[in-house]
Order: structure tokens, then sequence, then C-alpha cells
């Protein structure tokens, strides 16, 4: 059976450790993957660390250069890397496309580092004195990315921060480890100088080992909120620079004036698209009425039973399975809970087989109703092909609920009214906001982020607070007295007033 090693220095290492790799579609183990220890984990660091000066006095125009090449790799090597995802996750192929290619638009924002690192200057400041700042990299920076994308967000991170001179290590998902190998390599492809990106797998101690590493200045990290906060917590007390991506509950607010058709059709993508194992699937539907509730419900119900489920490998899908039998277990049973609760499950996809799949992790789409504040299906996030419908009286009830809830990472709002969409979007505690949009994820050249426990850090990943989170601002002031002239001591602090 193959084995993912890791990158490291350019060379494929492996582990004396390795974990299974499941494709979720068949449930049999398809590979193995490297468990990284402590030792090979140190071994990419000081890879890295090696690699950094050279790397760092690169211009920025060369640096560029590499990316062009990556991106070109990307696109030509797409069908394969596609393959890899859905095997390994068991996303369809289609969403897998989308996957890669949203990745790739950050790979082509990357490319522009040359003007984006430009800093700013300004001449006699002072008495024949000049002031620049300038932005410089930090030296070696890693990322620890989640299952539910294994291309895209390994894409959000280290094209920019080896653009900006950086050093980088990757920990990828031990779940699917193979895409975020296969695009590495391609880097490495483009010219990139052996060691500027090294690639780890493994578990827990692998990620405490990079938080604990005092070389390692930066990391980046996509996932759980608890997990998210704790690296937070560890990785700022070690004294690093931290962005910590976390949970979501994502609601949809659907007003009586709505086209409910359209937002049906646009829900039905964005709560069972990738089998709801996206961060920014939407979760929760807010019907202000109980008539718009009970219209949306009757409107999906037929969309739901014509959903098309079935291993991700194959064309023409709508769903896959769920990437693991514990996560799909997980699934289940907050289907449980919230039929315990109360809720009333309209749509249930519990018992679904696939023909020739029997084994395979497969959940079918699942529709609560009526559901309330209180019950734990509302409360955490679900992360599988799970929709509850909330009914509230009015916008503002609506929007006190999403701001009530302690994830604020994205939200929609469905209505042909200007007015309430700019007291939504105005008012409403989220990061990410979609009007008539359901799944509002930012483009590559603005930057993706949640508020509230959403996300630990200040900066938000990708497009323009990449720049600012791998790079930091130098401040220089100088002067150059000619050979005559004469100085004395100042005591007092130098201004520019008399």
């Amino acid at each position: 059976m193959s084995v993912v090693s890791h990158l490291i220095n350019g060379e494929l290492v492996e582990s004396q450790r390795t974990l299974d790799v499941t494709n979720p579609s068949t449930g049999k183990v398809v590979r193995q993957v490297a468990d990284a220890s402590a030792a090979d984990v140190e071994r990419a660091i000081a890879a890295a660390q090696a690699a950094f000066p050279a790397w760092r006095d690169t211009p920025p125009a060369k640096r560029a250069q590499v990316m062009y090449r990556f991106k070109q790799l990307l696109e030509e090597h797409a069908d394969r890397l596609v393959q890899l995802v859905s095997e390994e996750h068991g996303k369809t192929v289609e969403d897998a496309m989308g996957e890669l290619k949203r990745g790739i638009e950050n790979v082509e924002y990357a490319c522009g580092v040359p003007e984006l690192l430009k800093g700013e200057y300004s001449h006699n400041v002072g008495p024949g004195i000049d002031a620049w700042s300038n932005f410089q990299p930090l030296g070696v920076v890693a990322g620890i990315t989640p299952f539910n994308f294994p291309a895209m967000v390994p894409l959000w991170m280290y094209p920019m921060a080896i653009a900006c001179g950086n050093t980088f290590i990757l920990k990828p998902s031990e779940k699917d480890p193979s895409a975020a190998m296969a695009v590495a390599e391609l880097l490495q492809e483009a010219g990139l100088p052996k060691g500027v990106m090294n690639v780890v797998h493994g578990g827990r101690e692998a990620v405490e080992t990079l938080l604990d590493a005092k070389a390692v200045k930066a990391i980046s990290f996509v996932g759980s909120t608890p997990v998210a906060e704790a690296i937070y917590s560890r990785g700022s007390a070690a004294g690093k620079r931290v962005q910590a991506l976390g949970g979501a509950k994502n609601h949809a607010v659907i007003l009586p004036d709505a086209d409910l058709e359209n937002a049906a059709n646009t829900l039905m993508g964005a709560a069972y698209g990738s089998c709801g194992e996206r961060c920014m699937a939407i979760s929760v539907a807010v019907c202000v009425g109980d008539e718009t509730a009970d219209r949306l419900v009757d409107t999906m119900l037929p969309k739901i039973a014509q959903l098309k489920v079935g291993p991700g490998t194959d064309k023409g899908l709508d769903m896959g399975p769920l990437v693991t039998a514990e996560h799909r277990d997980k699934v289940l049973g907050f289907i449980e809970d919230g039929v315990n609760a109360g809720a009333s499950l309209v749509a249930d996809g519990r018992g679904l087989t696939v023909a020739g799949h029997e084994e395979g992790y497969f959940v079918g789409g699942c529709l609560f109703d009526n559901v309330t504040a209180e019950m734990r299906i509302y409360q955490e996030e679900i992360f599988g092909p799970v929709l509850c419908v909330v009914r509230v009286g009015s916008l503002d009830d609506a929007m006190q609920l999403i701001n009530d809830h302690e994830y604020g990472n994205g939200t929609c709002l469905f209505t042909r009214d200007g007015e309430a969409a700019r007291r939504f979007t105005d008012g409403i505690e989220v990061g990410m906001v979609g009007v008539n949009v359901p799944l509002p994820v930012p483009v590559a050249y603005h930057s993706f982020g949640g508020w509230k426990r959403s996300l630990f850090g200040d900066l938000h990943a990708y497009g323009p607070d990449s720049v600012r989170f791998y790079t930091r601002r130098k401040a220089v002031s100088q002067r150059w007295p000619s050979v005559s002239e004469a100085t004395r001591a100042e005591f007092s602090f130098p201004t520019n007033q008399r």
C-alpha cells in the first residue's frame, strides 16, 4: 500500500509511524500517510530556517515568477488533483474543481506581491532627513489546515506567505493529505528553492511541536472553534502571531417578500453542497413569519427528495459521503438529539444507502422545522447535510437571534427590500454577509474571516490581510550630514515644531 510521505527540504521523507487514509465512499483504506514525530517536524523547521535568508533576499518580482509558473501547473494538473480530493474527502468532482479554482485565485493574487509589498516614502521629514517604511517577512511560518478543503485552504496560506519572503511548513489534515501533498510538489516543480516549502503530516504531536517551536514565528489555522481557541492561546503564549479560524453556525434570513423559489434553490447548494462540510454552509434558515416558513419548507422538500447522492468520484452528483465513520455517527447523533428535543424532522436522510457502496459514510439531506434557539441542533455546528428552520416574527427578531449566537462567521438575507437589506448589513454582528447571495465567501482580493468565536486573532485570511499577517512593518529614518556640518547634543524630544 502506498504511503504519502513528508516533504522536507525538497525531499520525500518517511516516518516510522503511519495513519490510514480512507475512501469515505467505500469505507476502505486506500493508502497510508506518514505520522510525524517531533523530530520530523524539527527537521522541517531546520530546513525552513536554513532556506529563509536566501529566499528573503530574493527580489519580490522573482518570487512572483515562481507563483506564475505554479498557477500554470495547477491548471494543467487540475483533473488529477480533483480526483485526489474526491477520493479522500468524498466531495463531488464538480465541487472539488470549484474548490481548486478558488485556491488558484489566491495564487493569482500572490502574483501581484511586488505591488503589495511596496512601502511608503517621505522626503525631507526633517532637516535633511528622509523616512520610509517597508514590509519584511517574518521568517519560518506554518499552516494547519482542515479536512473539508484539502486543496483550497492551504492555498489560502502559503502562496502569499512564500511570495512575501517567508518559508513555510504545512500540516494538512491527515484524513485527506494527498491533494495538499501533490500541490506542494507542483510548487517545487515551479522552481521554488528547496526548504522554502515543507509538508509534515500527522496529528497532535506535529501540531504541538509547531506551536512550541521558537523558530516558528506565525501560525495560521482553520478548523473547529475549540481547537482554534487552544491553538491561539498556546501559540500566542509562545510569542507567535496567530490567526485561528474556527466554527460557524451560518444563518439565512428569508423575508416574506423574497423570491422563495430562488431562495430555496440557492439554499439547497448552500446547505447540502459538500454534504454540509463547509465552514460557510448555511445550516439555519430563519423565516420571518409562519407563512414564509411553510412556503420555504414546501418548496424545499421535493428538491431534497431529488438530491443525487453517491461516490464523490462519480460525475453529475449533488452530494457525496461524510468524511469518516466517526463524523457520520456524530451527525446522526445530532439528528437524533433534534428529534428528541421536539424539532420536526420533515426530511429524514438517515438510513440512506448507495448501491455498490453500502459501506460508505452516506447521510441524505435532512430538514428540521420548528427549531428553537435552546436546541443543541441550533446552538452547535453539525457539519453535515442538516438544515434547521427557525421561525421568527420580524427582521429585528432574526437579527437579534443571529447576534446572540456565539459564532459570527457568515450570514445572508433573501429579500427585495433595499432598506431592509441595508439595515441588515449594517447591524448584523457577522464577518461575512450576503444579500441574495447564500455563500458570501470573499474573492481572493478581499479577506475571509468571521467575528466573535469564529475567529481568534486580528487579521483575516488571504487577500490584503494576508500581506499584513505574513509581514511586519519596518520604519526607517535617515540623514546624511555634510562633512563640514557640526552637530550638538539635543536633550529635548525632537519635533518639527519651533
